[in-house]
């Protein structure tokens, strides 16, 4: 007997007829003779349409009162299925997040998980009974319901997992796997059997919608073997694993890109010390993250170029911010550009290969594309180019790094 989480997103749920296939996928697990904790999502669209009237209702809205409207749509599954699974003969009873309880920060919106009392959810699932978890949701400190954000879903089945000590999260999704590069972009992309904690995480971070950010990071700290998979078909999906199981690992394992980035540039402001910390400073004290940077000197060494890049939605504010300290920064003009896309090369062997940047920059300087901005971590080279280049540079990676399917 296994004990294994199930997580289906909006679209697996996104009717009644949807949902009464989502249970009798999960009979099957049951008939298995498996312990089964589901967690669901909203229906898809509705958790938009509960936004918008929130914002109806009104435009500076109390965060808590929000987080009542919009954890609902996960209340409406959790009860449909649980509703489904019965009428096939299988026992099962929903759970909100506060009866669970799934305990998080106060941060309304975008709450963080702190702990999970699962004493009450393991003995029904150790009776035979099917647990079905709205996802999304939990209670804050104060005794108000919380939403955890984007992606909560993903991250509630993963620390759900995490704290059933199950063998296995399943996350059923409306693409089968996680492949090596956007398909609908790349038509020779592969889908990948395995793929680590750390390169997930990464094409997360890097533009892959497969899985969010926090829900990896939940995975690779707690060690929980995912499956990712189709709600619509019998298929083997892509496995997220520790790297020592991967018997033979790919130098490069995946090209991700984002469409979120938008890049600016600070021109002849004054080359010397705290210049930096004066333009990144007002930037982070109104929430504004910068990704990558790079600072080009002028050739008499007295001013220079900072160019760094933000998330597109964040792009006018930015410019607002640093237009604001225009006369303590002292610098000439402002270059804002939303016409450019991250191209990301990722994969765990490049910390034993060399040439992997190399390779890359050629390709693209082969195919006429200039390099705008360039980062690097252990296991990913990102560059920034411009947005019309970016099926050809994706394919022609794709290409270069030997990840097209065979064909």
């Amino acid at each position: 007997m296994s004990r294994i989480v199930q997580k289906f997103g909006g679209t697996s749920l996104a009717d009644v007829d949807r949902i009464k296939k989502v249970a009798q996928r999960v009979r099957l697990e049951v008939d298995a003779g498996n312990e089964v904790a589901v967690v669901v999502s909203a229906m898809a669209g509705v958790t938009n349409q509960l936004v918008d009237w929130t914002r109806q209702s009104s435009l500076v809205h109390d965060a808590r009162e929000y987080d009542v409207v919009v954890s609902s749509g996960e209340q409406v599954t959790a009860g449909l299925l649980a509703l489904a699974l019965q009428d096939l003969g299988v026992d099962a009873r929903s759970w909100l997040g506060w009866q669970i309880p799934l305990r998080t920060d106060g941060a309304h919106g975008k709450a963080r998980i702190e702990h999970i009392d699962v004493t009450g959810l393991r003995n029904r699932l150790a009776r035979g009974q099917v647990g079905v978890v709205a996802g999304f949701q939990g209670i804050g400190p104060r005794g108000r319901i919380t939403t955890l954000g984007r992606g909560g879903s993903d991250t509630s089945a993963v620390a759900l997992a995490a704290a059933l000590r199950a063998d296995r999260c399943d996350i059923f999704t409306d693409v089968d796997g996680v492949y090596t590069s956007d398909p609908r972009i790349v038509a020779k992309a592969r889908k990948l059997s395995r793929i680590t904690y750390e390169e997930m995480l990464e094409m997360a971070s890097q533009g892959a919608k497969v899985l969010e950010t926090r829900s990896v990071e939940l995975a690779m700290n707690h060690r929980v073997r995912v499956h990712v998979r189709s709600s619509f078909t019998d298929a083997a999906g892509t496995l997220l694993v520790d790297e020592d199981e991967i018997v033979e690992q790919q130098v490069v394992s995946g090209i991700a890109y984002s469409r979120d980035e938008a890049k600016i540039t600070v021109q002849k402001v004054a080359d010397r010390p705290g210049v930096a910390a004066a333009i990144f400073g007002p930037l982070a004290d109104n929430a504004i993250n910068v990704d990558m940077i790079v600072q080009s000197a002028s050739e008499d060494g007295q001013t220079a170029d900072l160019t760094f890049t933000v998330a597109q939605m964040d792009l006018d504010r930015a410019v607002s911010v640093l237009e604001q300290s225009r006369a303590e920064l002292g610098y000439a003009a402002l270059k804002p550009d939303s016409n450019v896309v991250k191209i990301s090369v990722i994969g765990v062997g490049m910390r034993s290969h060399a040439g992997v940047a190399k390779q890359m920059f050629q390709t693209l300087a082969d195919k006429g594309i200039n390099i705008q901005v360039i980062s690097t971590s252990e296991i990913k080279v990102s560059v920034l180019i411009a947005a019309e280049y970016t099926e050809l540079a994706l394919r022609a990676l794709h290409t270069a790094y030997g990840l097209d399917a065979a064909g």
